[in-house]
């Protein structure tokens, strides 16, 4: 039997962020379309705080 290509394998894997020392909430990727555009914003579920990615709310 043949084996599957390296480009059809599928890794999963998910990382979580959370938002530095004032709440220490997690943060969830959300898409959001707005005026006329789709954009992905990273939103903190305890400070409600919005970023463009993870990385921006250190």
């Amino acid at each position: 039997m043949a084996q599957a290509s390296k480009n059809s394998r599928t890794s999963s894997t998910t990382q979580k962020f959370f938002c530095p020392a004032p709440c220490g909430g997690e943060i969830k990727m959300k898409t959001v379309f707005e005026n006329g555009k789709v954009k992905n914003l990273a939103e903190c579920e305890k400070c409600k705080r919005l970023e463009r990615r993870p990385s921006d709310f250190k």
